[in-house]
């Protein structure tokens, strides 16, 4: 912990390159999305492009901060969708290729979505035969999502292959002869994984759907796949671009959020208040588990904190959580080597990606900030106060 500006910043000797600043002078909360780190992740993700010649999207569903698009589309070749307000922030804020995948598609929609989208995916035959037509009819490209039926997470809200899952085709589901007009096939597995698992599913999806690939001219791998962290099998990844392209001749697509923007965010908080409990002490932050870091309950995880560690670890222990009245709105416990004090900053980790596009504001909660941390200083992109709260209920 180091003084700066009077605001005590916990963890600041481990800040990144050029954000001690920031997170010391940002208003707290905030979103600080950090351009170093996000073009290091794009870096990466164009040179899977480059060796294999696959295209790489961003899921907007994981990232959606438009402010980095100009900079995105330098390195990727367009975003992905799940409906219609995403898809038109994908074409008027990327460019490039605008990929849209829903479950279920609204005809009182689907219209307009044609005015934006250029791939137009769909989860049944029964869609594909209420859609296609006028998909095909204003350019778009269409394709189909199947159910490889091959499981590789233990968490059933993550899983699509889960038993009676509503996404994607299920092989004994397929139908071979309504597929005039269909140009490819995608299947999406993952969640926050390597590519051993895609490798596995690879295998599944080729075993049940190789028989239609050859008529096929591309096929989507989805999303989940952890390329930029570290440790990931980027030669492996590349083995099973190669395969598709090689045996089918088709071109692949990957449409990773998270690894866009893995670890390139933090969320700065202050502590309000400590109070002591029965077992550990209780930090009061001003940014809440259950609106601003939804995941931490929904998943759940234990967000990583810059300069704490494990319960017990180090001198001083507390159990961090929100001003809400949600008895349950925690975020963790963590240990510290000195006292936390009122007026003390937090800074939490990886807070780039899903955070920001799940947030909410249960119990009148203000919006965190968001600032971008740029080659040539700071900004706050958006403050967010009242009206944001109340436009919501009425």
């Amino acid at each position: 912990m180091r003084e700066n500006n009077n605001v005590r910043v916990m963890g600041l000797e481990a800040a990144p390159p050029g954000m001690a600043r920031v997170w010391a002078e940002a208003p707290s909360p905030s979103y600080i999305v950090d351009e170093a780190r996000l073009a290091r992740n794009l870096s990466i993700l164009a040179r899977v492009k480059q060796e294999t010649g696959c295209r790489i999207l961003l899921a907007q569903k994981a990232f959606s901060m438009f402010h980095f698009y100009p900079l995105i589309r330098v390195y990727l070749d367009g975003s992905t969708a799940s409906g219609l307000f995403e898809a038109r922030l994908g074409r008027e804020k990327m460019g490039g290729e605008t990929h849209v995948f829903s479950a279920a598609y609204r005809e009182d929609e689907f219209e307009e979505l044609l005015q934006y989208a250029d791939h137009v995916v769909f989860n049944s035959f029964e869609q594909w035969r209420r859609f296609g037509a006028r998909a095909l009819s204003a350019g778009a490209t269409c394709g189909l999502r199947v159910n490889p039926e091959y499981s590789t997470q233990d968490t059933p809200i993550y899983d699509p292959c889960a038993p009676g899952s509503r996404l994607g085709i299920r092989l004994s589901d397929f139908e071979p002869g309504a597929l005039q007009g269909i140009s490819g096939l995608h299947f999406h597995t993952l969640c926050e994984q390597g590519a051993e698992p895609l490798a596995e599913t690879l295998d599944a999806f080729e075993e049940k759907f190789g028989a239609f690939l050859p008529q096929m001219k591309w096929v989507n791998f989805g999303g989940g796949h952890h390329i930029t962290k570290p440790g990931y099998n980027l030669d492996l990844l590349a083995a099973c671009i190669r395969r598709m392209k090689d045996k089918y001749g088709l071109a692949v697509y990957l449409e990773p959020g998270e690894a866009i923007a893995y670890h390139a965010g933090d969320l700065v908080a202050t502590v309000l208040d400590v109070v002591p409990t029965a077992d550990l002490p209780v930090a009061i932050l001003d940014a809440s588990a259950a609106c601003h870091m939804p995941d931490v309950i929904e998943m759940p995880y234990r967000p990583p904190l810059y300069g704490s560690g494990e319960a017990g670890e180090k001198a001083h222990t507390y159990r961090l959580a929100g001003p809400t009245c949600l008895a349950g709105d925690v975020i963790g416990e963590y240990s510290f080597d000195k006292p936390l004090t009122r007026g003390m900053r937090l800074v939490f980790g990886d807070m780039a990606i899903y955070s920001m596009v799940k947030n909410n504001t249960f119990n009148g909660m203000a919006l965190p900030s968001i600032v971008a941390a740029e080659t040539d200083g700071w900004k706050v992109i958006r403050r967010f106060g009242y009206e944001d709260f109340k436009m919501r209920l009425s």
